[in-house]
């Protein structure tokens, strides 16, 4: 990999070195509250490993080794319902075979579905993907907030799967969430796929090359696959999400810069968040 700068959570702002690390998941928390941000990753306050977290973290495991141990020479052979049933067996057994039942049968479908020009990029050309770039952020580029310079960032993103159209020749990022899907999700997974896609376009060459990917096919579409609601999509890379994620970035900046990380109220969450018990405006009378 490409030698990069030191990089950090706790950062002290300016141009010096350790430069501030960005990830989609600390971005996406900081966009949710900054406060919890300001705990997590700043203090390093731990969090607490809810059902939910341990259920994403198996699932995800075993739908990247799903795709590691699937044989195209051996599935060409299957009828639609053996293909399901060994689709199936390269999953583990434990409580979350009613969600590997429906990614068997969907890449059983896919599978079948998939012209045989194209059988060869079934799997995908990355698999769990650990992206790293650095980039400059220019002030110029951020009207309607203060930034005091132009700043060095570390970026990481570690792409679920990516694979190659043939067609568009680009490459098509997917995302697997364990949740059930909702309509009102479109908004923030957009901006997720729109980091990964920010990430991606600012790495070098050789870092790419070296996780397997041709610098020179470009990101064309994204998209999210949500199983336990039967939900995929796939669409051409929308460019304002890009926009919206970079806004984002922007007000971490200036957190940082101002040293605030106010809180957010959310009735539905606050209440599980892990740092609810030592968050002075969770105790306030309208938060109880």
């Amino acid at each position: 990999m490409t030698e990069m700068k030191e990089y950090t959570y706790k950062w002290k702002g300016g141009l010096e070195e350790p430069i501030l690390k960005i990830t989609k998941s600390s971005l996406g928390t900081f966009v949710w509250c900054p406060k919890s941000y300001e705990f997590g990753r700043i203090d390093g306050l731990p969090i607490d490993q809810s059902e939910a977290m341990m259920k994403g973290s198996i699932i995800h495991n075993s739908y990247e080794t799903f795709f590691d141990e699937f044989n195209i020479a051996k599935a060409e052979n299957l009828t639609h319902s053996e293909l399901a049933d060994y689709c199936l067996s390269l999953f583990p057994i434990d409580d979350y075979t009613d969600q590997y039942e429906t990614m068997a049968i969907f890449h059983a479908n896919r599978f079948m579905e998939t012209e045989e020009d194209d059988k060869p990029h079934f799997l995908p050309a990355g698999n769990e993907v650990d992206l790293h770039a650095e980039v400059t952020l220019d002030r110029a580029d951020f009207p309607l907030v203060y930034l005091e310079e132009d700043y060095s960032l570390h970026l990481q993103g570690i792409v679920d799967r990516i694979f190659y159209d043939r067609k568009a020749n680009g490459y098509v990022f997917m995302e697997l969430k364990t949740g059930l899907w909702k309509d009102w999700r479109k908004s923030s997974m957009r901006k997720e796929m729109a980091f990964y896609k920010y990430v991606f376009d600012s790495c070098s060459d050789e870092t790419l090359r070296e996780s397997g990917l041709d610098p020179n096919i470009p990101v064309t579409h994204w998209g999210w696959f949500y199983p336990a609601s039967n939900y995929c999509y796939t669409e051409s890379v929308v460019k304002t999400s890009t926009t919206a994620m970079m806004k984002s970035i922007s007000k971490l900046i200036v957190a940082y810069q101002d040293g605030l990380f106010p809180t957010k109220f959310f009735a539905k969450t606050c209440a599980s968040c892990s740092y609810y018990g030592i968050c002075d405006a969770a105790q306030t009378d309208g938060w109880i």
